[in-house]
C-alpha cells in the first residue's frame, strides 16, 4: 500500500515524532543533545517556525511546531540531515540514523494544543528519566523548564503557550504547572500520537454520512481533530494534489521545466547547470528548484544531482524563491 503524503499548510500545527532506526539511540551523551538542540534552534529561527513544546529522549524526539514560511518537510530535512552527518562523523558510523519517515500529525489547535504540550513535556517523567516533577523542571532537554522560567530557550514560543493559562506571566506559569501535574496519572496517550485514530471507516463517503448525522469522529492518522477539521484539511490537501497532478498530466518533467524556465528568463539552458553568481541565472535556478520540489514533487537530492548543487543549496533556493515571491506556478508551468 503506498504511503500517504504529508499534509502541511502555512500556520498549521504539527506534532512531530522522530525515532532512531530500529529504535536505536540517537543521543549517546549531552554533547549529542546540545548539538541537536543548537541545530534545532537555528533551523526553526531561520525558517520562522514556532515551537510550543519539545523533548529529547534516548531514541526519539517530540516536537510541537507551527509551520512558518518554509514547509515543515524542508525544516525537518535540514535538521535531520545535519544531525545525522554530525552523529555519523563523531561515531565513525555509516548508514541511516533515523527511521525513513518521521511521523507528522497535523493538529487541530483547539482543544489539542494544551494537551500536546503536556503530553510531550511529561515524556521524561513517564520514562523515568527524571524522578519527579521537581526534577523535570530542571531537565535541560525538555521545554517544560523553559515554560516555568527555570532556564532560557529563545526559540521556544513560551509566551504563546503561557497565554493559554493566564494573562500575567506569574499566574500563567502557576496554572501551567498545575495543569501539567494533573496529567501525570494519565500515562501514554496513543490518541495524541496518531495510534488511536481511525484510518478507514468504509471510505470517505461513510465519513461524510456520519458527519451529517451529527457524529463526531476522527478519520485519518495524519490528522488529530474532529471530523469537520479532518475534512477541511483533506479538502485542502486534495486541492493541492489536484494542482500537482494537473502539472504532471500536462507532460511536465524536469527537462521540459528547465527549458521553460530558461526561455522565460532569456538565458541559455546550460547556464542553469553551471555554477555562477549571475543574479538572473541564480533567480532562474531558484524558481526551477521551487517548482521541481513543490509541484513536480521531486526530492531535493534528485534536483541537486541534476543541477550539480548540494541538497542544502536546493533547500535554500526553494526557500529564497518563496520568500522573495518569485514563483507564479501558473505562469512558470502552465
Amino acid at each position: 500500500m503506498p504511503r500517504k503524503s504529508r499534509i502541511d499548510a502555512p500556520g498549521a500545527v504539527h506534532h512531530i515524532i522522530i525515532r532512531g532506526i530500529e529504535r536505536r539511540s540517537i543521543f549517546k551523551d549531552d554533547h549529542d543533545r546540545e548539538r541537536f538542540t543548537d541545530k534545532l534552534g537555528s533551523v526553526l529561527t531561520d525558517a520562522g517556525t514556532a515551537c510550543y513544546a519539545w523533548v529529547l529522549m534516548r531514541n526519539h524526539v517530540h516536537l510541537l511546531l507551527r509551520s512558518g514560511r518554509i514547509p515543515i518537510a524542508i525544516v525537518m530535512q535540514r535538521l535531520l540531515t545535519s544531525y545525522a552527518m554530525f552523529f555519523n562523523r563523531r561515531y565513525r558510523r555509516h548508514g541511516q540514523l533515523f527511521q525513513n519517515r518521521y511521523k507528522s500529525i497535523l493538529c487541530e489547535e483547539d482543544p489539542y494544543l494544551k494537551e500536546l504540550v503536556r503530553y510531550i513535556h511529561l515524556n521524561p517523567l513517564r520514562a523515568k528519566v527524571v524522578e519527579d516533577l521537581a526534577a523535570l523542571s530542571e531537565y535541560a532537554y525538555c521545554g517544560h523548564g523553559a515554560l516555568l522560567g527555570k532556564f532560557g530557550c529563545n526559540w521556544l514560543d513560551d509566551k504563546y503557550v503561557l497565554r493559554l493559562f493566564g494573562r500575567g506571566m506569574k499566574q500563567a506559569r502557576l496554572r501551567y504547572g498545575e495543569y501539567l501535574a494533573e496529567g501525570v496519572g494519565e500515562g501514554g496517550r496513543k490518541d495524541l500520537t496518531g495510534g488511536g485514530l481511525i484510518r478507514s471507516i468504509g471510505g470517505w463517503e461513510e465519513l461524510k454520512r456520519q458527519r451529517k448525522s451529527g457524529e463526531r469522529i476522527k478519520g485519518d492518522e495524519r490528522i488529530l481533530g474532529g471530523s469537520d477539521f479532518v475534512l477541511q484539511v483533506l479538502d485542502h490537501a486534495d486541492e493541492e494534489m489536484t494542482r500537482r497532478a494537473k502539472i504532471r498530466a500536462q507532460g511536465w518533467d524536469f527537462k521540459s521545466l528547465s527549458e521553460k524556465i530558461a526561455e522565460q528568463f532569456d538565458i541559455d539552458i546550460k547556464q542553469l547547470f553551471t555554477p555562477t553568481k549571475d543574479r538572473v541565472v541564480s533567480r532562474a535556478r531558484a524558481v526551477l528548484c521551487h517548482i521541481a520540489v513543490r509541484r513536480l514533487m521531486m526530492g531535493g537530492v534528485d534536483v541537486a544531482r541534476k543541477l550539480n548543487l548540494t541538497p542544502s543549496m536546493v533547500s535554500r533556493a526553494v526557500s529564497r524563491a518563496e520568500k522573495k515571491g518569485w514563483v507564479n506556478v501558473q505562469e512558470a508551468s502552465g
